[in-house]
């Protein structure tokens, strides 16, 4: 049966999409091609059509990633005010919602650490997603006034990503919690984000 290259690229991005959402859950060492090939409702066999190595599909699936991300977080970049704006990320990413949410969620928390081991080809595709990150959080800040924004945004992100992964990484949900809400105030307070009555 002969398929159009439409159909093609539509299961191309559905075995991204898993592969995204599986490097998410188990890091990139961790995911076995079989597996995110059954997961898309595909054969083993047919994953070559698509990508020449597992690493490949790491690479690609990165992308896809950070443009899953970008999505959940679009309405905040429309909002207007520049504080409202870095507000509106602040809470969305120090949440108990994102924190629990790996799969769905910024890759960052998750990832950083694997990927600093991965190939250059890998890390500088991940490294353009931060880089994405950054320059979205450094918009607001130049509105805010600023004089380094970018600077100021790869402190910030640097932190937002630091309480995330901790808050995943401990057991006792308590202290977890508490590692969000304290990263949460402190980056409040800083940037004068406080809620305006």
């Amino acid at each position: 049966m002969r398929y159009s290259s439409g159909h093609k690229a539509e299961t191309r991005d559905r075995v991204l999409k898993e592969a995204a959402k599986e490097i998410r859950a188990k890091g990139p060492d961790n995911v076995a091609v079989s597996g995110i090939m059954a997961r898309a409702g595909l054969t083993h066999g047919g994953f070559y059509a698509h990508f020449p190595s597992k690493d490949a599909l790491v690479k690609e699936a990165i992308g896809t990633m950070f443009a899953d991300a970008r999505k959940r977080t679009e309405r905040i970049d429309a909002a207007g005010e520049p504080r409202q704006v870095l507000r509106a990320y602040v809470d969305f990413y120090l949440s108990p919602a994102h924190r629990d949410s790996r799969d769905r969620g910024c890759p960052l928390p998750t990832l950083s650490g694997d990927f600093a081991r991965s190939q250059p080809a890998t890390r500088e595709r991940f490294g353009t997603g931060v880089e994405g990150i950054a320059r979205r959080l450094a918009a607001p800040l130049e509105q805010i006034g600023y004089g380094d924004p970018a600077a100021e945004s790869h402190a910030l992100l640097a932190q937002l990503v630091g309480g995330v992964a901790l808050a995943r990484a401990v057991g006792d949900p308590g202290l977890s919690d508490a590692l969000l809400a304290d990263t949460h105030a402190s980056i409040i307070a800083r940037y004068g984000l406080e809620t305006q009555q």
